[in-house]
């Protein structure tokens, strides 16, 4: 059972461009396919078919995609997270 507030966060991470699937495994322990699963079931089939037209293929979303020279989870502009707990810069 997923709380609330990781459920809202893996929804977060998800919509986010440079945040691969694989950093939503690491934090939560949901794989990709757990992790459409929950954007079906979660999001308005409009949002969730903009959503999957979005990730699907992204370089930025799959690490397996991502070019040699991009070693972060995520944008050097987003909030510092670790192990789901946000803190300020």
């Amino acid at each position: 059972m997923i709380l609330e507030k990781d459920l809202d966060r893996i929804i977060e991470i998800a919509w986010e461009d440079r945040t691969p699937f694989e950093a939503i495994q690491f934090q939560f322990g949901k794989s990709e396919q757990e992790v459409i699963e929950i954007m079906r079931a979660n999001s308005k089939r409009s949002s969730f078919k903009m959503w999957r037209k979005r990730v699907q293929g992204r370089a930025t979303k799959h690490l397996k995609l991502r070019s040699a020279g991009v070693t972060r989870f995520k944008c050097t502009l987003q909030k510092q997270a670790s192990m789901n707990k946000i803190s300020k810069r």
